[in-house]
């Protein structure tokens, strides 16, 4: 689903090692003042390229985030692929690092220059019935101007009407409310995303709730695009990936993994994006269960949900590491559908890390 590195774009590891350092600088320091504190503590942007993006720290006293913000004028993020709300700039739990800024080049309309985990509800809400010019509703943007040329690749569209953010937050928690109405292509929706670290657990849990505000209904394929960053470390053969079921890749761009059962592993360094869809998922949610683990740093995060799959899309780049789980999204006005991801952060024991001498 992505396009990979630009070419003419700089080597991401200054960047990206600049940023991290800021990042976990700031995230030790949460862990040691918030849970004093009864609400969350703007912080400024840990990235140096967009210093007025609005940002929030959170924390349960295990886990510590820090999470962009919504804002048309100077938010982080202003693209039209992800839902705008729910960047993680930096986490840190169990003694690791799981999000940062894996990207080259930062420009706040470019689609992917964002952190994880983000989603991408696929279907553009009346696009197809919308003439040249006319609109259509992407949930988690607003209200699109559809282009005169066939849509390639991930560009950045007209936002004619970006609705109304409400932000409501908290210690641990984030609660994004997204409303958005289109009159003229029949579609609209009230959608809320909260994004929480539980108390007394190494876990950061994403709760949604969509519905249908408008004549008609929301239908369309969601994936979480988890642009994973362990430990600030590159892509390799340190990376290992692993799933419940026997998996079997087909359009397969990219000849650097190896898919073997139940587990991706990386045949070496990647110097380019590499694609695949696999199968071999069931019908039920116990399927989506989905592990990612830095074998030599031992940061391991394990990601889960309440929704069966519906598709399953494995890409990765020289810095990040992308498994996107997919799932049916539908609501009908007056009944609205909610889903929860949840993500277990664990440190892998010193016996099954590389490097680990031999009892």
């Amino acid at each position: 689903m992505d396009t990979g590195k630009i070419a003419g774009q700089p080597d991401t590891a200054e960047a990206g090692l600049r940023w991290g350092r800021r990042a976990i600088l700031q995230a030790t320091a949460a862990a040691l003042l918030l849970p004093q504190a009864s609400r969350a503590t703007p912080v400024p942007s840990p990235d140096p390229d967009a210093p007025q993006a609005p940002a929030v720290r959170i924390s349960n006293g295990l886990v510590s985030a820090i999470l962009f913000m919504p804002d048309a004028a100077k938010g982080y993020y202003r693209g039209t692929r992800f839902d705008w709300s729910g960047a993680v700039a930096d986490l840190q739990a169990a003694g690791h690092s799981y999000f940062g800024r894996w990207f080259p080049a930062y420009d706040p309309k470019k689609h992917d220059a964002i952190p994880g985990p983000v989603q991408d509800y696929v279907t553009g809400q009346g696009f197809d019935a919308a003439p040249v010019g006319g609109s259509f509703v992407k949930i988690g943007v607003g209200v699109l101007k559809k282009p005169a040329e066939p849509i390639r690749g991930f560009p950045t569209l007209e936002i004619i009407d970006g609705g109304k953010w409400t932000t409501r937050v908290r210690r641990d928690a984030v609660e994004f409310i997204h409303e958005v109405n289109d009159p003229v292509s029949g579609y609209g929706y009230r959608y809320r995303k909260t994004v929480s670290l539980p108390p007394g657990r190494t876990q950061l849990v994403l709760s949604h709730r969509l519905e249908s505000t408008g004549r008609n209904p929301i239908d369309t394929e969601m994936y979480d695009h988890n642009f994973f960053v362990l430990d600030g470390q590159p892509s390799g053969p340190d990376v290992e990936v692993r799933f419940p079921w026997e998996a079997e890749a087909f359009n397969i761009r990219g000849d650097t993994i190896a898919v073997s059962g139940k587990r991706l592993n990386y045949k070496g360094p990647i110097e380019r994006a590499v694609r695949m869809q696999l199968k071999g998922f069931g019908p039920t949610a116990a399927d989506y269960d989905v592990r990612v683990e830095n074998r030599r740093t031992g940061a391991g995060v394990r990601v889960t949900a309440d929704k069966p799959l519906s598709d399953f899309v494995f890409w990765t780049s020289p810095r990040t590491t992308c498994p996107e789980a997919y799932i049916h999204v539908h609501a009908d006005r007056g009944k609205p559908m909610e889903w929860c991801i949840t993500y277990d952060f664990y440190s892998l024991p010193a016996a099954e890390r590389v490097g680990a001498t031999p009892a």
